[in-house]
């Protein structure tokens, strides 16, 4: 059994409109809300074995923030430019060709493309994936070449504004 986490960037900031999309860095909420996310994961004791991003600014910073809780080198995050706004197919290849060594990856990317992604995974369907959002997965799987035709279960879903007024 394969296990598959995938995590919208944390909030980015608009603040310098000078700024490239690809260069937007993380606002003071993001800031915030990528180390808390990283810490509900180590509450449920779960164990990540490979970090994957996008290598658009905001999601390193969100992956970085994840990482850095793990208490990992940051080189072991492993840096993806096709995940920059990527379309559902897209995951599909990058996880295929994870080495099946790691049973529990995590994958960091951007709207609108994780939200159709994860609405493609299981009958569980989030309308808009927020900001700093985590849709888990088990994957029933020995092989991630397999996981397009594996059976999916989702596992949880977990987002900054849950539990909060």
């Amino acid at each position: 059994m394969k296990k598959l986490l995938l995590v919208r960037h944390a909030k980015s900031s608009w603040g310098d409109l000078t700024i490239s999309d690809f260069d937007r860095p993380l606002n003071d909420r993001g800031q915030r809300n990528a180390p808390e996310m990283a810490h509900r994961l180590l509450k449920r004791d779960i164990k990540i074995d490979l970090f994957i991003t996008s290598t658009a600014k905001r999601a390193v910073e969100t992956a970085t923030h994840f990482v850095k809780a793990y208490d990992r080198p940051l080189k072991e995050l492993v840096l993806k430019d096709e995940l920059y706004h990527a379309p559902p197919h897209v995951y599909a290849n990058v996880i295929s060709e994870v080495d099946d060594e790691n049973d529990t990856i995590i994958i960091f990317g951007h709207n609108p493309g994780i939200t159709e992604f994860v609405n493609q995974l299981t009958n569980t369907r989030i309308d808009d994936m927020p900001t700093c959002a985590i849709y888990a997965l088990k994957v029933d799987a020995k092989h991630w070449k397999d996981f397009d035709t594996a059976k999916k279960e989702f596992w949880f879903f977990d987002s900054p504004k849950i539990g909060k007024d």
